[in-house]
């Protein structure tokens, strides 16, 4: 029997069946309770009084509002579906569907086990995918099809046909393809892998388009630039099981309890199996009071702290040498002269600008294996970096090189100079925290055997969130806690290397050719803020577009002028709401646009600020697929309902704007538009019939539909379809329950293992793959120009940016991720307010609330240079003085004016997130969307906050 007929069975229970009438049920129960009575107070009596009741209820007299409560579990259908909204969650629901309606969801809770020795993975969820039934018929939602008739972000529409916004959409695209403005076309839309379909909609026809694709991980201040800089991989994560396996646990700036409610469960059972943890938060989190120990920070001095660290373990050689030697850059030689790696090249005519130097125990200098000279481009798996001989780790003298005798030091050398003036009282002066504490936990961990480090946005958030990076990476490494179960640093926030890469991004990107851009560096330019940043950044920043170490589109032209970008296609995504410097933004690059297009299921505040909107199916009236690094599993979206109103699916649109575009090209006879930078065409007059091409087998009209996209992801992705084996995942087969994944790609840093949760870095810690950086191993000296210059060739501390500001804002502004939303979704849903204070809230301690005259509840105005916004007031004495703080993606509707969250945050560019390196190929730094760039900065800020008058003030 299925389970809808099992609960069908359940609900035509007759009112009125046979059996015991419920006073006689009722007298069962009465003597049941004198048994009780009896049996406290020590006579024994016998259960032979009580009545054999066949149908307690079987008179139960009809009540018609009970029907409400009955009919709840009542449903006609379910179907398997999840909520992409940019969450690593990615929780398979099922959702439950009365009369065309959705009637509920709840967790399905089938995730198969595949390690018994850990906690169940089932179920997963939490009280945002709860309530995700509110959209689905919400007054928010878009319907139809909606053109601007007032001002931008006005709020005054006309609803238009589905025909009217394609042509009016697909005109204004054919005139800028045919006048060689392609590149001013742009697409904005967040983290494919939780709804990679409805990402590759888009990209797929802005790729055909010859247009701009964006970066995302970078907008919403998540990508940890520290990661590719000493790993050359970024942000490879264990799944969230591996938690469990780890005998020392710190939660660093990552507030799994709030942040990662499906997966917070390792975190709490780990410590029921004896696993210590630590929380280093700078407020007393809602994770902090599951720790066993709290260290709290001043704000922006975690670098400070992971150094002092640091020091302790390599002053009482509590580091992992042998891992030190063959895993990392520390025994590799450093001119002192230069600064410069010392190379072959230095010493022998015929030697090798990326062959890398070391000394070894008897002072004979060798080749450093798996340098990437000696290896075949950035990923070898053919090369090794085992040693055949022994390294020292510890060298300071002279070698004799082609031009004279050279002064070296090894990395290692250098990093001790650099960690020696991180003496406990500088710590403890600079941090906050005791002097005994940070030594005693860094004991602790170098002590364990399997430690690991949960690090999070707290930390990226920073300007100098590299050098953040870099030094909390620095610990794992020192100790060798990677590259097994239980060890390394988990970078809980945004990017996924568990998913199906190579069948989304050949959906996604079908020529190959892609223009893609960092969000970051392309508003900081075209909104204006460039003119207005000191002289030395803006000239790097310049320097660094010149000479192609980072793309910007439009692109310059030969005669010397770079066009303004005319048309923006956002969807899947909040891009006006996350605008940092969008004061700047809504001022000065909107303007520009001539064009911008939200494909949505609400209205949100880019969809405010639109020019068109189209109304998108909802995650519960769509086929797709949802993984993410949070676990190895693969489930879908199905349609459980049909799309609400006009609204189509994210491909559907796609194709269909293709389909009206390729029907006026041909309209005007168009000829196809020569390519500036690639060697291929741009033909309008075909884009349809290419877009619903399965490019791979070459079969016209293959992918027409959401759910032969979903197929061909599947299909042509290793994770799900390897090539050594004739085990295959299909739709049908997610669709019973969530799959594991078969195998890992290339992609992936481990393979997936039979009963073992996916840990990474095993190719190289394990099995000897040169890491793929530029020594070909961990490296966390960085030997070029920029960072010499700026002293950051070695993880150090580097004070807030702000601290200038501390007279005049005396205030620290930080914005972390809320518990009641992911990003701005369920900002605005009503059950979710109702659990909080229904408004836009910032956190002030008692203190700082006092000494301005504020009480809890009052309206507030948070301000600075930038900005003035109205808020209401709420004390939270887990905070440390001297911080206001606003979860953050309230949305612009939400707040009195026409400011919100971000417009009291400056857009700041770090040039050392700018660079190629190697300069001339960048095959360890160069631009990949996601990968490396610069990044968005959201807590170097300082604001004041006064309580808002009667006047208005």
């Amino acid at each position: 029997m299925s389970e809808n007929e099992r609960h069908g069975e359940r609900s035509e229970r007759a009112e009125t069946e046979t059996g015991a009438s419920r006073r006689g049920f009722l007298k069962g129960l009465g003597v049941a309770a004198a048994v009780g009575a009896g049996a406290a107070s020590g006579d024994l009596l016998s259960m032979d009084g009580l009545e054999i009741v066949e149908d307690p209820i079987g008179n139960y007299p009809y009540r018609d509002w009970e029907d409400l409560y009955r009919e709840r579990w009542d449903w006609d259908s379910v179907a398997r579906s999840t909520h992409s909204v940019n969450c690593t969650g990615s929780c398979s629901w099922n959702v439950y569907v009365k009369n065309g309606q959705v009637w509920r969801e709840e967790q399905a809770g089938d995730y198969p086990r595949f390690d018994e020795s850990l906690p169940d993975p089932n179920p997963r969820g939490c009280q945002k995918g709860a309530c995700y039934t509110d959209y689905v018929n919400a007054d928010q939602r878009v319907k139809h099809p909606l053109k601007r008739v007032g001002e931008r972000g006005e709020g005054k529409w006309k609803r238009i046909s589905w025909d009217e916004a394609l042509t009016e959409i697909a005109t204004h695209v054919v005139e800028e393809v045919r006048a060689g403005r392609y590149d001013a076309i742009s697409g904005f839309t967040p983290i494919p892998a939780m709804s990679p379909v409805s990402f590759a909609g888009g990209s797929r026809l802005i790729n055909l388009l010859g247009g701009v694709s964006h970066s995302f991980y970078d907008w919403y201040s998540d990508l940890p630039p520290g990661q590719p800089l000493t790993w050359g991989v970024q942000t490879d994560n264990a799944e969230s099981a591996d938690w469990y396996n780890a005998d020392y646990l710190i939660a660093w700036g990552s507030n799994v309890n709030v942040t990662r409610i499906p997966d917070a469960k390792y975190f709490l059972d780990a410590g029921y199996d004896g696993t210590k943890r630590v929380g280093v938060f700078t407020d007393y989190s809602q994770t902090a009071i599951h720790t066993d120990e709290w260290l709290s920070p001043e704000p922006g001095t975690d670098t400070a702290l992971a150094l002092g660290m640091a020091r302790t373990i390599v002053e009482e050689g509590l580091y992992d040498e042998a891992h030190l030697k063959e895993q990392t850059d520390m025994p590799l030689l450093v001119r002192e002269d230069t600064g410069k790696f010392l190379r072959a090249a230095d010493l022998r005519a015929d030697g090798d600008d990326r062959v890398f130097v070391m000394r070894d125990a008897e002072g004979t200098l060798r080749d450093a294996p798996g340098s990437l000279g000696n290896r075949a481009g950035k990923y070898d798996p053919d090369a090794s970096i085992e040693l055949g001989f022994d390294p020292r780790l510890d060298v300071d003298g002279t070698v004799d090189a082609l031009d004279g005798e050279v002064r070296v030091r090894s990395v290692w050398a250098k990093l001790k100079a650099e960690l020696a003036r991180y003496d406990p009282a500088f710590v403890r002066e600079e941090t906050g925290v005791g002097r005994e504490t940070h030594q005693r936990i860094a004991r602790e961990f170098a002590d364990a055997d399997r430690a690991k480090i949960i690090h999070g946005k707290g930390v990226n958030d920073w300007y100098h969130n590299d050098l953040g990076n870099r030094a909390i990476q620095l610990l794992v490494t020192l100790t060798g806690n990677l590259g097994r179960q239980g060890t390394g640093l988990d970078h809980y926030v945004g990017q996924e290397k568990i998913w199906t890469v190579h069948g989304w991004k050949t959906l996604s990107f079908p020529t190959g050719d892609v223009r893609g851009v960092p969000t970051t560096l392309w508003t900081y330019y075209h909104a204006g803020i460039l003119e207005n940043t000191d002289e030395e950044t803006a000239a790097r920043i310049r320097e660094a577009i010149d000479r192609e170490w980072m793309p910007l589109y439009p692109e310059e032209r030969e005669d010397g002028t770079r066009p303004d970008p005319t048309t923006l296609f956002v969807w899947r995504g909040n891009y006006f709401n996350q605008s940092k410097g969008n004061v700047a933004v809504e001022e000065t690059l909107w303007p520009k646009l001539d064009l911008v297009v939200d494909v949505n299921f609400r209205m949100d505040s880019t969809a405010m600020y639109s020019d068109i909107v189209l109304p998108a199916a909802s995650h519960y009236e769509k086929h797709d697929l949802s993984m993410t690094d949070m676990h190895t599993y693969v489930h879908p979206f199905t349609p459980a309902v049909e799309p609400l109103g006009e609204s189509k699916t994210d491909w559907q649109i796609f194709r269909e704007l293709a389909a009206k575009i390729q029907a006026v090209a041909r309209e005007r006879d168009l000829d196809p538009v020569r390519d500036r930078r690639f060697d291929r065409e741009i033909d309008l007059t075909t884009v349809h019939d290419d877009f619903v091409r399965d490019w791979v087998s070459g079969a016209e009209g293959a992918l027409a539909d959401d759910r032969a996209a979903c197929e061909f992801v599947l299909e042509h992705s290793e994770e799900t379809n390897p090539s050594d084996s004739d085990a295959r995942i299909t739709f049908d087969d997610i669709d019973e329950r969530p799959r594991r994944f078969e195998a890992a790609s290339d992609h992936w840093t481990s393979p997936i293992e039979e009963g073992e949760a996916y840990a990474p870095w095993k190719r190289f810690v394990r099995d000897k793959e040169p890491w793929p950086t530029f020594t070909g191993r961990q490296q966390y000296y960085i030997d070029h120009d920029w960072f010499l210059e700026m002293g950051e060739e070695l993880p150090t501390h580097k004070r807030p940016v702000v601290e200038q500001d501390r007279e005049a804002y005396p205030l620290r502004y930080n914005t972390p991720h809320g518990r009641w939303s992911i990003h701005s979704t369920w900002r605005d849903n009503e059950t979710l307010l109702r659990l909080q204070r229904g408004e836009p809230v910032v956190y002030l301690h008692p203190e700082d609330a006092e000494a301005r005259g504020i009480a809890d509840g009052d309206d507030v105005v948070v301000y600075n240079d930038l900005a003035e916004v109205e808020v209401q007031a709420k004390l939270y004495p887990s905070s440390r003085t001297g911080t206001a703080r606003m979860y953050f993606a309230w949305e612009t509707f939400q707040f009195p004016g026409r400011n919100n969250f971000n417009s009291l945050v400056p857009m700041y560019m770090k040039p050392t997130q700018l660079v190629r390196y190697p300069e001339d190929t960048g095959e360890h730094l160069r631009f990949v969307p996601n990968y490396w760039g610069p990044t968005g900065v959201n807590s170097d800020v300082r604001v004041d906050v006064r309580k808002k008058g009667g006047d208005g003030s």
